[in-house]
């Protein structure tokens, strides 16, 4: 049996986290536990280990994903060195040193320079219909964001003219310092680590290389989405600078109350009155489902509350094969008020033995007389 620990379990965060919340609790969790915080500490060393197994399988969506089907199983699925696709952990550790050694160094390329910072991640609420989200749909969002600068391609440089190299650094977008027996390399603070400046600034972007916009997103969603849960769209969040890589958008979505289906998981609950006589005779009925009515039959002395199963015209069940049930509850209306005539008709019934035809009313005054001996 595997002894590992459930990767959530390590870093301390729900199932449903985002990214930027695993992420924020790693880099926490890594501080704290950081060999070089705790020299000598067996104990901090694997839980460090540990926390950065979880954090290389959670960080990745489809690593993410892959745990969320198999577990830790999902180890050997991959060729990579670590069981999972191999991927470096440079990105991982750029943050923690920061916050360990007082200096951010930073993402950087293969020529020593530091990219800029990837686009922010952004979050909206998208509202649909019971409809939409029993079927799926596709909807158009409108959200303000910031984008790549169209003018200079996102260089930040007024067309016609390139950024030009660094003289503070040379081109190496950062700065070395000696200090006694250690060697100490920050950005450079001139050019903040890209290794370039920019003489001549776009006049449409002033040279961030970035503006805002607003823009149409299409969110495509897939059939049996439910209230609170998240589509993620890579890709789609703010511009990164320089080049890097934009943020995600997340949809929150939420359904709509819909007239007169209620839903428990990817069932779906209809209530449906019927009349007194309907209920004592038996009839048939025309019921509404999300794909039109159809006919149901009443069985003689049904009781109200009664729930009767449609197979299969419910909701897709998200993510996997299928549909659930719609579940039709009966529910009796008592008549309030009553002509001459009909009250005569009851009288009538009593007297013939009506009590004798309700045999839960027979059995609980059964039962309260035994009671009481």
């Amino acid at each position: 049996m595997n002894g590992k620990r459930d990767y959530y379990e390590v870093l301390g965060v729900p199932r449903q986290a985002a990214a930027e919340e695993i992420k924020r609790a790693y880099r926490k969790l890594a501080i704290q536990f950081h060999p070089d915080k705790n020299p000598g500490n067996k104990k901090a060393e694997e839980r460090f280990k540990e926390l950065s197994e979880a954090y290389e399988a959670l960080s990745d969506p489809k690593k993410r994903s892959m745990y969320d089907q198999f577990g830790h199983a999902a180890s050997g699925m991959n060729a990579g060195p670590s069981g999972f696709e191999g991927s470096s952990m440079n990105d991982i550790f750029g943050d923690i040193f920061g916050d360990l050694f007082g200096a951010h160094t930073g993402s950087r390329s293969r020529g020593g320079q530091r990219r800029g910072r990837p686009g922010n991640d952004l979050a909206t609420q998208l509202d649909i219909s019971f409809e939409e989200a029993a079927f799926g749909t596709d909807k158009t969002i409108t959200i303000p964001k910031t984008i790549s600068c169209t003018s200079c391609s996102g260089s930040g440089a007024q067309p016609g003219t390139q950024p030009e190299t660094c003289k503070q650094c040379a081109g190496r977008g950062e700065m070395s310092f000696q200090q006694g027996f250690f060697a100490i390399t920050r950005p450079c603070n001139v050019c903040e680590g890209s290794g370039q400046v920019i003489v001549h600034p776009c006049s449409d972007c002033r040279g961030s290389g970035r503006v805002q916009k607003i823009t149409k997103i299409v969110v495509k969603i897939p059939a049996g989405m439910d209230t609170g849960q998240k589509l993620r769209l890579t890709g789609e969040g703010e511009a990164g600078e320089r080049g890097s890589p934009s943020g995600d958008l997340y949809v929150t979505v939420r359904v709509l109350p819909h007239d007169f289906f209620t839903r428990e998981g990817a069932d779906i609950i209809c209530e449906v009155p019927i009349r007194f006589s309907h209920a004592v005779l038996g009839t048939e009925i025309e019921v509404p489902t999300l794909e039109g009515k159809v006919k149901l039959k009443i069985t003689a002395g049904t009781q109200s509350h009664k729930i009767l199963r449609l197979k299969n015209k419910g909701l897709a069940r998200l993510g996997t094969y299928g549909r659930g049930d719609q579940l039709v509850r009966i529910l009796v209306e008592i008549p309030n008020q009553l002509n001459s005539e009909q009250k005569e008709l009851l009288k009538q019934f009593d007297e013939a033995g009506g009590d004798t035809a309700h045999p839960m009313r027979t059995n609980f005054f059964e039962k309260v007389k035994n009671f009481f001996g």
